[in-house]
């Protein structure tokens, strides 16, 4: 299959040409692994946390969000408690692979918000699909959706029975 990008996959190759491993030291990465397990500490509770004053602090948070380290702040939500209880993971094929069809093809998963999210894999299956649903007759819907709208050469549904881990923080050493 060519080489299609995926939009994280781009991002992350630009933040690694603007900060690089050697570009990032312990205190960091202290920043990082604090704001993993709490995204909603103030920069004078982080500061305290990490044992730095709150001005180079509040620099080091800035650099690491300018840089594209840090994307950005979101609330972890129950699925079941928002009515989206149905995980199904999809192995996508495309049927060509030349750069206008994967172009299609990405911006049509973008727009589908019951992606969750989009990976580009070896193997079998071009994609693996994350996808949230309330119930089997709605995977359903969007199965069909995605067959005319994105323009897939096969694809391969794997209900998740119950999650055993999800949401984990990086393991930043």
């Amino acid at each position: 299959m060519g080489t299609p990008r995926c939009g994280a996959e781009i991002v992350r190759s630009r933040a690694i040409s603007r900060i690089g491993k050697t570009d990032m030291d312990e205190t960091d990465r202290k920043i990082l692994k604090n704001l993993q397990l709490d995204g909603r500490l103030t920069v004078a509770d982080l500061s305290e946390r990490i044992a730095l004053s709150a001005t180079p602090c509040a620099r080091r948070l800035k650099r690491l969000e300018d840089t594209g380290v840090i994307t950005g702040y979101r609330a972890m939500i129950d699925r079941e408690l928002v009515q989206l209880g149905i995980t199904v993971f999809v192995g996508v094929s495309l049927d060509q692979h030349n750069a206008g069809v994967v172009e299609h093809f990405e911006a049509e998963i973008n727009a589908m918000p019951e992606i969750i999210s989009c990976y580009v894999v070896s193997g079998e299956y071009d994609y693996l699909l994350e996808v949230v649903s309330p119930d089997i007759l709605s995977h359903e819907h969007f199965l069909r959706e995605l067959l005319v709208r994105a323009k897939v050469k096969s694809l391969h549904s794997c209900f998740a029975m119950r999650t055993v881990k999800t949401g984990a923080t990086l393991p930043i050493e």
